[in-house]
């Protein structure tokens, strides 16, 4: 055996051990974050930085023989104690990110959605100081409103991700949604396009107490589209009041014309008043076949569906505050 091919395998032997002898954290669990377009020097450098004691030029020879330059993966992770530098090359080539969650909840305004992105520590603030038109643009939607356009869920992102990142990833999921329940319509539904179903869900949204009422809901408020009634609804008109609303809907206010004001205009909102949840997507585009040509809630979340006015005056009547819901 040469004295050269003994050195090399020697190295071997060391890398190999260096490789699967556990790393020195300065904590049980220790949380890095590799930024983007850092190299594997650098990318090193962030984790030793946070508390992960790996010998850095060993690591990057390791990192060079397995993977190369090109295959780190910026993002967030977590190690504990026991952590390899091959577990560490692993997680970094493989993107075995750290992930953090945001809710966005069914029946949400856009400005409450990014009230949760601001104060959300974990998110990247790129937003700050745009506003709806300008973060539409960026998100490849310009020209758009951006109310009711982005799916309420729950969202996974690594930590320090882009708050217009988690935008479009909520901006294409509606996009599905909507498409999907927009190719699984019943037919001769008084909408004609996708964005007016939109619309239709958003006000099913807010209007529905009971999940169980969703379909009948919508049902109502079809009807009503279909014969040229006003829908008559009240978180249309309370959606455009805006901040002026102060959580008294009073006479005055179903009679002060808005665009959103379903009792004295005709049709539907120019646009949605809040982030329709699936089932309500699927319901006012699947109304219930129903007579019902009114409703109004009963204050216990369910509400009292009536065919004429008599019978829907008397439960106003008997449910409401005399300023109460009048459909």
């Amino acid at each position: 055996m040469t004295l050269s091919l003994a050195a090399l395998l020697l190295c071997a032997a060391w890398l190999a051990w260096f490789a699967l002898s556990p790393v020195a954290l300065q904590a049980p669990a220790v949380d890095f974050s590799i930024r983007p377009g850092s190299s594997l020097r650098s990318a090193t450098r962030q984790m030793i930085e946070a508390g992960v004691d790996v010998s850095a030029w060993p690591f990057v020879l390791l990192v060079r023989l397995a993977a190369g330059d090109t295959g780190i993966k910026a993002g967030s992770y977590q190690v504990h104690a026991g952590v390899t530098p091959w577990n560490l090359l692993r997680k970094i080539t493989l993107g075995d990110f750290t992930q953090v969650e945001i809710v966005f909840v069914e029946g949400w305004t856009f400005r409450q959605m990014r009230s949760a992105l601001d104060a959300h520590w974990e998110v990247k603030h790129d937003t700050a100081g745009l506003k709806e038109a300008q973060i539409m643009h960026a998100l490849g939607a310009g020209g758009l409103r951006a109310e009711g356009m982005f799916f309420p869920d729950t969202y996974l992102f690594g930590k320090g991700e882009s708050d217009l990142a988690i935008l479009k990833r909520a901006l294409r999921a509606m996009d599905r949604r909507l498409q999907s329940a927009w190719d699984q319509r019943a037919p001769g539904l008084p909408l004609a396009t996708p964005y007016e179903a939109l619309i239709l869900a958003s006000i099913v949204e807010k209007e529905t107490g009971l999940a169980s009422d969703r379909a009948l809901v919508a049902g109502v408020l079809t009807n009503r589209l279909r014969g040229g009634m006003n829908l008559q609804t009240d978180p249309s008109v309370i959606y455009g009041m805006g901040q002026k609303f102060d959580g008294n809907l009073r006479k005055r206010d179903l009679m002060k014309d808005t665009p959103y004001n379903t009792y004295t205009r005709a049709g539907l909102p120019p646009t949605p008043i809040a982030m329709p949840s699936q089932a309500s997507l699927a319901a006012a585009l699947n109304p219930a076949r129903t007579g019902a040509m009114y409703f109004v809630a009963r204050g216990d979340g369910s509400s009292v569906f009536s065919r004429t006015l008599d019978e829907h005056n008397r439960a106003v009547a008997r449910y409401q505050k005399p300023v109460g819901s009048r459909r």
